[in-house]
């Protein structure tokens, strides 16, 4: 076979002309639908970690997941190949969170619906998933009206512990709640959503916490920003 001939059936090959509409549109399909879902990570999620800089994974994933399905969807031959190729991937990021991990799937299962050309199964699935997600938050009663995390860590072993903390802050005249806990040799975390009314109180429950404790660490992060 000459270059001219590989080129030929590479580039030109009039089956994989056929289908290039179907490929584009769910290419776009899929970046569509991904963006809607980041916009709903964003605005419905309650990650910890920064959820804008992570629902930027979303698109791409997606739109990756399409392409490849659309190549190996008629192939038995690419399908296997694509499982051995696959195998060799090593995914070192770990997931903190399993919110994190579910919107992750919602993303790859946009990939492969529009990539196996489902697009109206795939479309109306996302959106009553999504209406669940919206009705879920409306009818959501937080415990602390709040837009503040406040992460607490230090050394362990100390003292300090989750209540401790917990009434050193409502000693300042802030309202907290625990959101997440985490302790392993040598180190202590502890997350709490709070409400504060001034910012003098932020600091003076940091006074009172490192009185306690002055290998303290403590970080904040607005939930609005995140």
């Amino acid at each position: 076979m000459d270059l001219k001939q590989a080129l030929t059936d590479s580039f030109w090959n009039p089956a994989a002309l056929d289908s290039l509409p179907e490929v584009i549109l769910g290419l776009l399909a899929a970046a569509i639908l991904s963006w809607l879902l980041a916009r709903a990570y964003i605005r419905f999620g309650n990650s910890m970690s920064n959820r804008r800089e992570f629902a930027h994974n979303f698109l791409p994933l997606a739109v990756t997941t399409t392409l490849i399905i659309s190549i190996v969807k008629t192939s038995l031959a690419l399908s296997l190949g694509l499982v051995g190729a696959l195998s060799i991937v090593r995914f070192r990021a770990a997931i903190k969170e399993p919110e994190e991990l579910a919107f992750l799937f919602l993303a790859i299962a946009i990939g492969l619906g529009m990539g196996a050309g489902q697009g109206l199964i795939t479309t109306a699935a996302l959106v009553v998933i999504l209406a669940m997600m919206a009705v879920r938050d409306l009818q959501r009663k937080p415990i602390v009206d709040a837009n503040l995390f406040l992460t607490v860590s230090h050394p362990a072993p100390q003292e300090l512990s989750a209540v401790q903390i917990l009434e050193e802050l409502t000693r300042a005249g802030m309202k907290a709640s625990v959101r997440r806990f985490d302790e392993g040799p040598g180190r202590f975390s502890a997350s709490y959503q709070v409400k504060m009314d001034r910012p003098e109180q932020l600091q003076q429950a940091a006074a009172g916490l490192r009185a306690r404790c002055a290998d303290i660490e403590i970080s904040c992060l607005d939930e609005q920003n995140a």
